[in-house]
């Protein structure tokens, strides 16, 4: 998170902490693991109210930001979700928005207000399996006045839930974006298991689905660019999240090793528990730091964003686990337990860690980025 955030993104991230803590305590997240939803939907629009859905978008449509750096206040957001294991789709509901908004347009005015209002929400259908980082193999076809889509998504966030779908494939050799209304026929949607209590992912598959031609989110072929821009928008907030997980369940693991005593001594006394923490330390400092170079290198559209998200996504995705793996094994028998409240934050970044390409997919990423060109 922000080392000195102004007073405005302050305020912000602590009417989103006190918020999610009244609403969403680990006790109702529990409740949610049986909850088909995973969140409820006053909860969603009252979220939506504090600003969580507008950041990424333009003033102009609706949206607006508190320092003129919409994706910088939106990891504030996106850290309070790690730090609380919060439910509700905000990774997928802000790309979508944003990237309603960059389209600009009236086709897809009321469907943008529904999402910044929190009436409804949208989801990104762009990941496949074995396609990496790319648009993949979704088929996108022009039939006279309609646009025909053969293909699956997986995994895709709180599919079942949402209103529209923003779907990712291609048409000729370039990348096409189309919004897809919930319920076209020729659209199925199965759910699919996963760690988390209150997220929800599903298999997303089109089955020649026909839309109408101003169904497409920009222009047909040509949304490369934009997508790129919406992957690296979505490992910014995966970041931040992270970070706000290792947070979370660092901060618990020092107040029980103080408040535990073991042969008449804390359990913070002992000189091995003192290097652990020293290494846990020096990771959540880095996940921070990184996460937070890669947060502003995306928002300002830097050269090496990039290489940045991939160094953040690596990083935290890798020493997050390790680093709540430790606290599990320092709070003993009692941190296995459904009972406490450690495994939650254990379970979102592990979600996370999987999500949008895993630490060793983004090192091999960075390798590519880095070979000299004759290599490549």
């Amino acid at each position: 998170m922000l080392l000195e955030p102004t007073s405005d993104q302050e305020f912000f991230r602590e009417n989103t902490a006190k918020f999610l803590s009244d609403q969403v305590p680990p006790g109702e997240i529990r409740r949610l693991r049986d909850d088909p939803d995973g969140f409820d939907a006053d909860y969603w629009r009252r979220g939506a109210e504090l600003g969580w859905t507008s950041l990424l978008v333009d003033e102009a449509h609706g949206g607006g930001s508190l320092s003129g750096q919409g994706l910088i206040d939106l990891t504030l957001v996106a850290y309070e979700f790690g730090r609380h294991a919060a439910p509700g789709p905000l990774l997928s509901t802000n790309v979508v928005a944003s990237a309603l908004s960059r389209a600009g347009g009236e086709e897809h005015g009321t469907v943008l207000d529904a999402v910044l209002a929190g009436t409804s929400t949208a989801s990104w259908c762009f990941q496949e399996r074995l396609a990496g980082l790319t648009a993949g193999a979704l088929e996108i076809r022009v039939e006279g006045d309609e646009l025909v889509l053969s293909g699956e998504k997986r995994p895709v966030e709180h599919a079942a839930q949402a209103a529209h779908l923003l779907v990712t494939g291609r048409s000729g050799d370039g990348a096409t974006q189309v919004l897809v209304p919930a319920g076209t026929p020729g659209l199925t949607i199965r759910p699919m298991h996963t760690v988390d209590l209150a997220r929800r992912f599903s298999i997303v598959r089109l089955d020649a689905v026909r839309v109408p031609l101003d169904a497409v989110v920009g222009t047909p072929g040509q949304a490369a660019e934009q997508v790129e821009h919406q992957v690296q928008t979505a490992l910014v907030i995966l970041c931040a999240e992270t970070v706000g997980t290792m947070q979370r369940a660092f901060d618990m693991t020092v107040e029980w090793a103080f408040d535990r005593y073991s042969f008449g001594r804390p359990l913070a006394s002992y000189q091995e528990l003192k290097h652990r923490f020293a290494d846990m330390k020096s990771w959540l400092e880095a996940g921070h730091a990184v996460a937070d170079a890669a947060a502003l290198a995306v928002e300002s559209r830097a050269p090496e964003a990039n290489e940045l998200v991939s160094v953040a996504k690596a990083f935290v995705g890798q020493y997050g686990g390790e680093l709540i793996q430790d606290c599990v094994q320092i709070h003993g028998g009692i941190g296995v337990t459904f009972d406490h409240d450690l495994h939650l934050f254990l379970r979102r970044a592990t979600l996370d860690r999987a999500l949008m390409g895993t630490p060793a997919e983004h090192r091999q990423r960075i390798a590519a980025d880095l070979a000299p060109q004759e290599d490549r």
